[in-house]
């Protein structure tokens, strides 16, 4: 029994240039499901997504998705895209096994909670604002991170330093006073040993109710180990409830099996897993 894709209407072009398109996936002719592609540029190069598929229940373990996961792939070269990634429900555990069987392997996690009353900053630690001044130097330092992770995920030095500098010019546009966001340093004795930044108008869950995000919580190499990251999130989580936010979010490198343990401590639970794999 042969499955192939048909197109399920016209396709689409994404502001950024990428495109996506609906398919119908058929066996013998007949539809018996639907997934989705997409494409943006990133760097020298292009990422492919697949997306929302879903195979009718009778005809499921008959090797469908399977199927379509590879035609999907296939149309994804055919765009350019040297780079494919998935976003696989927590709670999926057929998906996340095919994805692994067809070579993709988990880069980073999303997790949320429902916030309740966090306690107070320890009294020995102060959180102050990052302001103007200390934005720059912050600001460098919290790029290099996160284009150093962005390596370890798979992508090219070129292609993390072009969405490095796309994601916080777009977030950070106005610096120290972006509205919407709060900077925030850690100082335990008098000296800075952290930071902490929360995007506190990122969207919405499901049911409409406003969801805060965690961009970056970072704790000074010689600091690490006594709390502090701990305290951070903390603090972004009064830093929420006080702008009238009750969910927060945040991603989480797999690799980072530290950060992890801490977000599960806290009450953190994955929403989606995020899996790649190079064509």
């Amino acid at each position: 029994m042969t499955t192939t894709l048909r197109p399920a209407g016209p396709e689409t072009s994404r502001p950024d240039g990428g495109r996506d398109r609906r398919w119908q996936v058929c066996a013998n002719g007949r539809p018996v499901g639907t997934v989705r592609t997409g494409s943006h540029p990133l760097g020298p190069g292009w990422i492919g997504q697949i997306a929302d598929l879903e195979i009718i229940a009778p005809q499921r373990r008959r090797g469908r998705g399977t199927f379509a996961m590879l035609a999907a792939e296939e149309v994804l070269r055919g765009w350019g895209c040297g780079r494919l990634e998935l976003s696989v429900p927590a709670d999926a555990s057929a998906a996340l096994a095919l994805a692994g069987s067809l070579g993709y392997t988990e880069t980073n996690r999303k997790l949320a909670k429902e916030l309740g009353q966090p306690p107070a900053c320890a009294p020995d630690l102060t959180l102050r604002r990052i302001g103007e001044a200390e934005f720059p130097r912050w600001l460098e330092h919290i790029r290099a991170t996160y284009r150093e992770h962005l390596v370890r995920s798979g992508l090219t030095p070129q292609q993390a330093y072009d969405k490095c500098e796309a994601d916080h010019t777009e977030l950070l546009a106005q610096g120290a006073a972006t509205p919407g966001v709060a900077l925030r340093q850690l100082l335990s004795g008098g000296g800075p040993v952290g930071s902490l930044w929360v995007d506190l108008k990122i969207g919405e869950r499901p049911d409409g109710r406003p969801l805060a995000w965690v961009m970056t919580v970072d704790v000074d190499a010689d600091r690490r180990g006594h709390g502090y990251g701990r305290e951070l999130m903390l603090a972004a989580e009064r830093e929420c409830l006080a702008a009238g936010v009750r969910d927060l979010g945040l991603n989480v490198y797999s690799a980072n099996t530290v950060a992890i343990t801490l977000y599960e401590s806290l009450g953190y639970r994955i929403t989606s897993r995020i899996l790649a794999k190079r064509l």
